[in-house]
C-alpha cells in the first residue's frame, strides 16, 4: 500500500471546505433550503443537467446563481428526500479545483390515494470550484443521473 500524501495545511485546509460544500448542497437540499443552495453557487456559476449520463447535450443548463431557485424549490413536490454522499475526487489549483463526486438520492413521494413510492437516483456530479470572497463555492456543477429506480414504499 502507498504512503499516504503528505498535505500543507493549507490544501487540507481547501479539501475540507470543498468537502464541506459538498456536504452542505446536500443539506440544503434535504431539509428544502433554497436561499441556502444558492448561496453555495458563484453569481455566475453554471448548472447543467444529464439526466442521461451517457447524453452529450444537457437536458437542462441554467446561468447565473437566481436561475436556481426554481430547480432547487422542485424538491417542495417530494414528502421527503434523502441524500448520501460517498466517494469524491478533488485536485486544486490555486483558487480553482475541479471534484467529481459520487451520491445516492432518495426521493420519497405520497400520491393522492395514499401511496407512497420511492425513487433512488445514483448521481455524480462533475464540479468546478471557485474561491470566491474567501470561501469555496461551485462556479459550475453537472448533475449526471446515472440510473434511476422507482418502487413502493411502506411506512
Amino acid at each position: 500500500m502507498p504512503a499516504p500524501a503528505t498535505l500543507s495545511p493549507q490544501e487540507a485546509a481547501d479539501r475540507l471546505a470543498i468537502r464541506e460544500l459538498v456536504d452542505a448542497y446536500a443539506h440544503c437540499a434535504d431539509r428544502r433550503d433554497a436561499e441556502g443552495q444558492m448561496a453555495l453557487f458563484t453569481p455566475d456559476s453554471r448548472f447543467l443537467v444529464f439526466m442521461d449520463a451517457t447524453s452529450a447535450e444537457p437536458t437542462q443548463e441554467l446561468h447565473g446563481r437566481d436561475a436556481l431557485a426554481p430547480v432547487f424549490d422542485n424538491l417542495n413536490g417530494y414528502t421527503a428526500t434523502t441524500h448520501f454522499n460517498g466517494q469524491s475526487t478533488v485536485d486544486l489549483d490555486g483558487d480553482r479545483a475541479t471534484g467529481e463526486s459520487y451520491c445516492l438520492a432518495h426521493h420519497l413521494s405520497a400520491g393522492a390515494d395514499g401511496e407512497r413510492t420511492l425513487m433512488v437516483a445514483s448521481i455524480r456530479y462533475l464540479d468546478t470550484f471557485a474561491r470566491h470572497e474567501g470561501r469555496w463555492l461551485f462556479a459550475e456543477r453537472r448533475l449526471m443521473v446515472d440510473w434511476t429506480e422507482t418502487r413502493p414504499s411502506r411506512p
